[in-house]
């Protein structure tokens, strides 16, 4: 396979940086058959080039599952022929990405930790980590095993952030909320390509992780049903509060009781016994509305329930990614323009838009969808792209 000419199958319009020969190349290893591929290819498309590996430990050292994936790495370092070593980003882990998850949970929000996770630590702390460690003397890129593509436009000669070439895999959402500086430093090369490929590439060059299964969550949280849940209770107190219907004249009747707003999801079938004698309340009932002010958890009847879809989504906390704003947006078609609350959703169809900005740490956004989409969850992020580019992302409140 001609490594270069699968990854400058590009978008019409864009280039695609590479590191040169005598640029450092350093590969984040989640020891993952993604990162392990990714390493690999480093190696192999640039013989010239300094590779090595580095291995971020972002929950306690003891853990199993982090000494037993830094174990992993070493073996495929060893296997490509490159060094790796070890950085510990615990504390940072913890400070910026760990406590406010915690935080949004116990108010009742849905927060995401791999998009705080990308910004704060994969993409700052390893970022700023590198440039105090290596400098600026030889120039040097962070390349990671993502599914997504760091293009550069050929008339700006901005970094741009666009999905997967392989949409079953793109994973630009996740990385929507890196900080302009990072994309200067960010080369994704699997990006190119589609997972069957990658897997393909592990086997044939028989890597060590060419059979291990793709990660799932947070690897120290058991992925079971139910198991998210019980290790968020290690960390928050019970707060307990009544679950509650509400009638066609506004009135509430409360049914059950909860220990703590995560302890429920939009969307996501009640726990509560309802009286399935009486036909009004026979049948499955589903979570609509989480309250924070009050501590209730509001149920209704069905799943197709008209108060489980929304039509507008109203964030907070939004940043633009990359030189742009709401006057470059002002420029573009509303039909190019559409929005994701989830990763691997289809795209969503805008009416229309506005922006709101009373200073920088001050933005919000609000979409008019075309048409209703079901569980869209407070915390959720809502991604915005002009067809596969990301232009910025906000927090749904």
């Amino acid at each position: 396979m001609n490594y270069f000419k699968r990854i400058l199958k590009l978008p019409k319009g864009y280039i695609q940086p590479f590191p040169g020969e005598k640029d450092r190349i350093v590969v984040a290893m989640s020891s993952g058959v993604d990162s392990s591929v990714t390493a690999a290819l480093c190696r192999k498309i640039f013989p010239r080039s300094e590779v090595e590996g580095i291995f971020m430990a972002n929950w306690t050292s003891d853990s199993n599952c982090t000494d037993s994936d830094w174990n992993d790495v070493k073996k495929t370092c060893s296997h490509i022929g490159i060094p790796c070593r070890r950085v510990d980003f615990e504390k940072e882990y913890w400070t910026e990405v760990f406590e406010p998850m915690l935080e949004q949970y116990r108010i009742g929000k849905t927060p995401n930790p791999d998009v705080g996770c990308n910004r704060y630590v994969k993409f700052g702390k390893m970022i700023e980590h590198l440039t105090n460690t290596l400098g600026e003397q030889q120039p040097w890129w962070l390349v990671t095993g993502h599914y997504a593509r760091v293009l550069e436009d050929i008339t700006s000669r901005e970094k741009h952030l666009l999905r997967s070439d392989y949409l079953p895999k793109d994973q630009s959402y996740y990385l929507s909320r890196v900080k302009d500086s990072s994309l200067e430093r960010m080369f994704l090369p699997i990006g190119h390509f589609s997972k069957p490929e990658i897997r393909n590439l592990a086997k044939k060059w028989k890597l060590p992780t060419s059979s291990k299964p793709d990660s799932q969550g947070l690897c120290f949280v058991s992925q079971k049903e139910g198991h998210f849940k019980k290790f968020l209770d290690e960390f928050l107190p019970p707060e307990p509060g009544d679950i509650i219907t509400i009638d066609e004249n506004g009135f509430k009747h409360k049914w059950g009781s909860h220990q703590g707003l995560w302890h429920a999801t939009i969307g996501q079938r009640s726990g509560v016994s309802m009286p399935q004698g009486d036909r009004n309340y026979k049948g499955a009932w589903f979570v609509s509305e989480k309250r924070p002010k009050t501590n209730e958890i509001v149920i209704v009847k069905g799943s197709n329930n008209p108060a489980l879809y929304k039509d507008t989504v109203e964030t907070s906390n939004w940043l633009w990614l990359g030189p742009f704003n709401a006057d470059n947006l002002k420029n573009i078609s509303i039909n190019e323009l559409i929005v994701q609350y989830r990763s691997l959703q289809d795209p969503i169809g805008l009416l229309n838009w506005k922006f709101f900005s009373q200073s920088i740490n001050n933005q919000r956004m609000t979409f008019r969808l075309k048409q209703k989409y079901r569980a869209i969850s407070p915390g959720q992020i809502a991604v915005l792209y002009h067809r596969d580019r990301v232009l910025g992302c906000g927090m749904i409140t």
